[in-house]
């Protein structure tokens, strides 16, 4: 399709959605984004020159999800898409922190899961990291403040699309969130992450089925094998890296809330009071 039928389809998609959250907001306190329609004709023919190079499905995520924006104390103060939340001159320029939860699953041997994000990641591609790693997106179901209940649902809804992992094998009253961590960590020159990450841990055997789009490899390890994987990261052997959320975790809590996992005393390392500025 040539760059003028794209173009031209974009403003049809323009006309045609008179209602769509793309145009209208309703007038809210929260912080949120209009775009006018000469904006969105700009908009549109820089995304599709800048962003050429991005696999179809990220693109299709970064632009159609909107993360939950929160202050510093976790209060929801709008919205925006996946696209934005992530560009390091709007972290830098406007301050946009956005929730996220950060999955550990554990099976009955007390092996964690991990995974190595696929190629095709906008924000760090290729890097090892905890089970899943996403945000709970400005919907009702995931909005749910108490327990944590939206950011459960959210964490049970992207173990499905990212590994194959049915509902019925993690249900959302497994989910123990056991704390929160805000942190910053720009990935390359235009992307990166400022987040207030909810850590959820969960022990069930399940069957994975990984989605290549989002995963390139899985391996379950054990404490040992995880430290024989940071060794190789901080020697730089193998090209191995780990993301940076799930090395501030593995520094400063998993040991510790491993130990608890195996003794079945989740319950007794939960902290959802505290908000750790890493």
């Amino acid at each position: 399709m040539s760059a003028s039928s794209l173009f031209n389809l974009s403003l049809i998609r323009f006309r045609s959605l008179s209602s769509s959250r793309f145009l209208r907001f309703p007038q809210s306190p929260l912080r949120s984004v209009s775009i006018s329609p000469r904006k969105f004709r700009a908009f549109s023919g820089a995304a599709m020159t800048t962003d050429a190079g991005m696999d179809a499905v990220q693109r299709r995520l970064m632009f159609d999800d909107e993360c939950i924006l929160v202050d510093e104390t976790d209060r929801v103060v709008g919205h925006d898409s996946k696209y934005n939340c992530h560009l390091m001159e709007n972290i830098e320029a406007k301050n946009l922190l956005h929730r996220a939860f950060s999955v550990f699953l554990f099976n009955s041997n007390y092996e964690l899961l991990l995974q190595q994000r696929s190629k095709a990641k906008v924000t760090f591609p290729l890097v090892w990291t905890n089970t899943c790693c996403s945000h709970p997106l400005y919907r009702d179901s995931e909005l749910i403040e108490e327990n944590a209940l939206g950011v459960r649902n959210a964490a049970q809804r992207k173990l499905l699309d990212e590994l194959g992992i049915v509902a019925e094998d993690v249900p959302v009253e497994e989910f123990t969130p056991l704390g929160r961590m805000l942190y910053k960590a720009p990935s390359d020159g235009k992307w990166g992450e400022h987040e207030l990450d909810y850590l959820l841990f969960i022990v069930r055997d399940v069957k994975v089925e990984p989605n290549p789009d989002e995963v390139a490899e899985i391996k379950y390890v054990s404490r040992e094998g995880l430290k024989e994987l940071v060794r190789k990261a901080d020697a730089g052997e193998e090209g191995l890296k780990l993301s940076p959320w799930f090395r501030l975790v593995v520094d400063n809590f998993l040991m510790k809330w491993w130990d608890h996992v195996e003794k079945g005393t989740l319950g007794e390392a939960v902290d959802m009071k505290t908000i750790h500025k890493l």
